[in-house]
């Protein structure tokens, strides 16, 4: 869950990483390093916290000059945050220098084996067990680096994406993958190296994607060699032409990336449909879908697999699926789906959905339900990542970047991505007429303008934020397809102001957490028009009759709900099966201004990281 940046070639080295590592900081930000080679020395600073500090730190303490340059922006696993456990780390001989995301699993019986061998630890991680492995075998072996890193990480167990150097050759990087995500940049007689490409978008638009297993020895004025980790076998670079620009991830004159974000989504769902919808036609075309339409029709069953957000809209996606095409469907959190053994046959359909497309635990149960001889279908936005690679077929949500921790725009794209498979489904199963399918898809195609409608809340919002923004727990009530959303809400309010926060069914309510409620309690209620409007204004009589103080989003020009409700937040309406897509967005900026106005780290809430790639 760390990032790592890396340059070789012609220019300055610190600011190349410096700005890479600032890229990075989603990926985590308890601590940060930075190594720079000039051709004698090796000048490594880092520290805890976050990326700034280093900046001010190894600035003020160290030579910038070099040409060799790597990076590091930490999400602790093994050893606090600290400055002795931030990477780099040095081997004992100080020759080597690794950065590395992820986790060596076996690390303590190698580290036992190492010091009885004479070697020193001076921080609690992995990756300091790593660098003195590889040390080692290169001088037991007497190979190069290269072959030391390779026959180093067939004795680990775990994930990795590192990156080393051997101060004695100036000219070479060498970089590994497995589980965790790398990417190399190749530029004129010079290499960038991160664990995605926003380092280096500035600087070349082509770009390499390691596969799991992989190594390269990256050499200046030679070709990368690539090569399998297990067996040496040789590997043929596939050479991609980056779509990423460097507008998209930059704040835009948005005080937060979430913030931003929020505001793209009219955008990101308009791009997530586009090209695919065609509503006066009453077409919808997905490559993904129609090459394996039989798979999905014949499927005995859908199961979802998903983590967080990603989650959430499965939840969603169950509502739509079974609704509107018909299909059984299950969703599971992948991180528990491998482990209780589940029952998968060729009759199922998995579909996999991951943001960033490298989620540890989605891929693990992607690999889980393969075996078993399942068809697997990724949603993810990450154009090369992990999940589009191991999955049978899929389709990207077309969101852009999302850099901000909390996901926003990340959940409407996904759930925009699974309504239309799930309308292409219906109408392939006969279950929509002609009609039905058209107005279905153009109100679809509405959605952008009513999301910006519905952003139109913010003011009031706001000033509800003001009013809550000091208590201690908050209860998020929905039913059928907003229920879901209602966990959505809760998590975005917990992951980035700190406050607890517990999204129900709304009828469940009086089976336990009525008990929670009194005049201190805030209940937000998603009341809209569309599905149990009658029940879920009892469940805000209940609520009220208690004393809770109740914020609820409702459909425009609702008069009954509003007359019972402490504050209101108005949402266009639409279709039930769409209103996720709406109901969403106060809650998004609910948690937003609260977070700030409690003097939260919007973009990076503690103890979190955007991209999950441990288990």
């Amino acid at each position: 869950m760390c990032g790592i940046v890396g340059y070789i070639g012609h220019r300055d080295a610190y600011p190349i990483v410096m700005k890479g590592l600032q890229r990075l900081e989603y990926r985590g930000y308890d601590s940060a390093g930075v190594a720079i080679y000039d051709g004698k020395n090796i000048n490594l600073s880092k520290t805890k916290g976050k990326v700034e500090d280093l900046r001010k730190k190894s600035e003020a303490s160290m030579s910038l000059n070099g040409k060799l340059g790597i990076g590091h922006t930490r999400w602790a696993t093994h050893g606090v945050p600290n400055d002795v456990n931030s990477h780099p780390h040095y081997s004992n001989s100080e020759e080597l220098v690794i950065i590395h995301n992820g986790i060596i699993e076996n690390y303590d019986s190698i580290k036992k084996e190492l010091i009885k061998r004479g070697y020193v630890f001076h921080s609690d991680t992995d990756t300091e067990v790593l660098v003195n492995l590889i040390e080692e075998v290169k001088k037991k072996e007497g190979v190069k680096l290269g072959k030391a890193v390779q026959i180093a990480l067939n004795q680990v167990v775990g994930a990795y994406a590192i990156a080393v150097f051997d101060k004695n050759k100036p000219d070479e990087i060498v970089v590994a993958k497995l589980g965790s995500p790398l990417a190399i940049g190749i530029g004129e007689n010079e290499f960038f190296i991160a664990s995605d490409a926003s380092p280096f978008i500035e600087f070349t638009n082509n770009a390499m994607y390691l596969e799991d297993e992989e190594m390269a020895i990256i050499r200046l004025g030679k070709e990368i060699k690539l090569r399998k980790i297990k067996d040496d076998s040789v590997v043929y670079p596939n050479i991609q032409e980056l779509q990423l620009n460097i507008e998209e991830i930059e704040k835009g004159g948005y005080d937060h990336f979430m913030l931003k974000e929020i505001y793209e989504q009219p955008r990101a769902i308009l791009d997530t449909y586009r090209g695919r919808l065609l509503a006066d036609q009453g077409i919808i075309k997905m490559s993904g879908i129609d090459d394996n339409l039989e798979k999905f029709l014949n499927a005995n069953r859908i199961i979802i697999v998903a983590c967080g957000t990603s989650w959430h809209a499965g939840l969603v996606a169950e509502y739509i699926f079974e609704d509107l095409a018909r299909i059984p469907v299950e969703v599971e959190y992948a991180s528990e789906f491998r482990y209780r053994n589940p029952v998968i046959t060729d009759k199922d359909v998995i579909i996999a959905i991951s943001q960033s497309g490298e989620t540890a635990d989605t891929l693990a149960a992607i690999k889980l339900a393969k075996e078993k001889g399942a068809f697997v279908f990724g949603v993810c936005n990450v154009v090369g990542s992990s999940i589009s690679r191991e999955t049978d077929a899929g389709a990207y949500t077309h969101a852009g970047p999302e850099i901000g921790v909390a996901s926003t725009k990340a959940f409407t794209t996904q759930i925009t991505v699974l309504t239309l498979i799930a309308l292409k489904l219906a109408k392939e199963k006969g279950v929509f007429s002609k009609s039905k399918l058209h107005e279905f898809l153009t109100e679809l195609e509405n959605i952008p303008s009513k999301v910006e409608k519905a952003l139109l809340s913010n003011n009031v919002v706001e000033k509800i934020a003001e009013v809550y923004k000091d208590a201690t727990n908050c209860l998020y009530l929905g039913r059928g397809y907003n229920f879901p959303v209602a966990l959505e809400g809760a998590l975005k309010l917990k992951e980035i102001s700190y406050i607890h926060a517990e999204g129900y069914p709304a009828a469940e309510m009086k089976h336990g957490p009525i008990a929670l409620i009194d005049e201190h309690m805030p209940v937000i209620v998603i009341a809209t028009k569309k599905g149990h409007y009658d029940k879920v204004v009892s469940n805000i009589q209940e609520i009220k009759s208690r004393k809770g103080k109740i914020i609820a989003v409702v459909t425009e020009g609702d008069t009954t709900v509003t007359e019972l409700a402490d504050h209101v937040i108005e949402v266009p309406e639409t279709f039930e099966s769409l209103t996720p897509l709406l109901t969403t967005i106060p809650l998004q900026l609910l948690s937003y201004h609260i977070a700030l106005m409690r003097g939260c780290n919007v973009d990076q809430p503690r103890n979190l990281a955007k991209s999950v790639t441990v288990e």
